[in-house]
């Protein structure tokens, strides 16, 4: 058996998967991110753990533009030292600390048309649910991108009673088969290679797509990070610091620096 083959056929199913029963959903969450972004709001986006990866896929990047606010949490993120210090034990610990994602979310001044777009593969871990319920408590509509599979058939943790897709107005599955782990060796006894970095990715890019083609409809489309590649060095060096000082206008307000 190849088990690259495998891999890749399991990581195409995904794909598939998305491609073939995501498509309504995509549409909503593209349909609320850009009323969010042309609107004047941002769409905050957060992840713990390994979902921290979508995160940072959303912005900034070659092909992103502003309107997408990336919260990252390094005390619930922070892996490479795995051991010791910041290491992963504790970042596994905090995920389940009911109170800290209500201590994040006061950092920020979040108000409507903001939106939130929460990246969790299991989607019960008590600190992303805590930050729905808080981000639909002040009014913002949530999106939840999840392995239903894997969230479905797990335990809730959160005093609330809730899963993710619970307290969420539009969940994307991923399209990750519970457990992640896609491959199956001889001679190992559980699966390895995970899927969900994968499928979150497909999904972030997926939405900047829509999400720009709907700016562009409405005459809104905002500057794009553009590789020299595409538009030379000097113009890619120009876009960027004109693409960084139009994000830095959008967050000022979340950061209470908004001239109110």
């Amino acid at each position: 058996m190849n088990v690259a083959m495998t891999y890749f056929d399991e990581v195409q199913k995904i794909l598939d998967r998305i491609r073939t029963t995501q498509t309504d959903a995509l549409e909503k969450a593209a349909d609320i991110c850009a009323s969010s972004i042309a609107s004047g709001g941002l769409v905050h986006v957060f992840g713990t753990g390994h979902s921290r990866i979508p995160v940072e896929e959303m912005f900034p990047r070659h092909g992103s533009y502003p309107g997408f606010h990336p919260i990252v949490e390094l005390s619930l993120t922070y892996h490479n030292p795995v051991v010791g210090a910041n290491g992963q034990r504790q970042a596994m610990f905090l995920e389940h600390v009911e109170g800290l994602g209500e201590v994040i979310l006061r950092n920020f001044v979040l108000q409507p048309p903001d939106s939130f777009l929460i990246f969790s593969n299991s989607g019960v871990n008590e600190v992303v649910v805590e930050v729905a319920l808080g981000a639909k408590q002040r009014g913002l509509p949530v999106i939840a991108v999840v392995s239903l599979d894997h969230c479905l058939h797990s335990s809730i943790k959160h005093s609330s009673g809730k899963r993710l897709p619970d307290v969420a107005d539009v969940t994307v599955d991923n399209g990750t088969p519970g457990g992640d782990a896609l491959v199956r060796i001889d001679g190992v006894a559980d699966p390895v290679g995970p899927g969900s970095t994968i499928g979150h990715a497909v999904i972030a890019n997926t939405l900047k797509v829509l999400v720009a083609d709907r700016l562009a409809r409405l005459n809104k489309m905002p500057l794009v990070l553009t590789s020299s590649f595409f538009i030379g060095e000097a113009a890619s060096s120009k876009r960027f610091d004109e693409v960084y000082d139009d994000y830095r206008s959008r967050v000022r307000r979340v950061y209470g620096c908004g001239d109110d």
